[in-house]
């Protein structure tokens, strides 16, 4: 198992772009595919999608992200390919709704962030699961919601 302890850089990198370009075309380039809510991991045990398995152990300083590169020489490449995060957008009637709405986020540990007077709760399950927990917000009609499915919810 090979285990990779840093981040070269990005797929977008002009240096790194030229060389993976090339790799691409003999098919020599490897993906790890990492799934949204593993992103923030700095250990993580994978395989790719050629099969090779791959232990990641990264320092807190450096981030994971769609396209790094985690390996590259002048036979291979390994780079990872982060999926799209699925956000519930909740939008409160009133400032009570809103109140209550952020006790219940909090309450729950949700992973949210704001955007135009909305709550973007990072989804890790059905999106039904989450209006579950808020209960009557939702059933009174005092939230509406959406689900988005984007990297960047904005």
């Amino acid at each position: 198992m090979r285990v990779i302890h840093r981040i070269l850089g990005s797929r977008r990198d002009s240096g790194l772009a030229d060389r993976l370009h090339h790799l691409a075309h003999h098919g020599a380039v490897d993906v790890l595919v990492v799934s949204s809510t593993d992103v923030a991991r700095r250990r993580i045990r994978a395989t790719t999608l050629a099969g090779e398995e791959i232990a990641l152990a990264l320092p807190r300083d450096e981030p994971l992200f769609d396209g790094a590169v985690l390996a590259l020489d002048e036979r291979h490449a390994l780079v990872a390919r982060v999926g799209t995060e699925r956000w519930l957008r909740l939008v409160p009637g009133s400032q009570a709704a809103a109140l209550e709405l952020g006790y219940h986020a909090g309450n729950l540990h949700w992973r949210v962030r704001f955007a135009d007077g909305a709550i973007l709760v990072a989804l890790d399950g059905a999106a039904g699961d989450y209006l579950a927990r808020l209960g009557a917000l939702v059933t009174d009609g005092q939230v509406t919601h959406t689900v988005l499915d984007e990297a960047e919810p904005c």
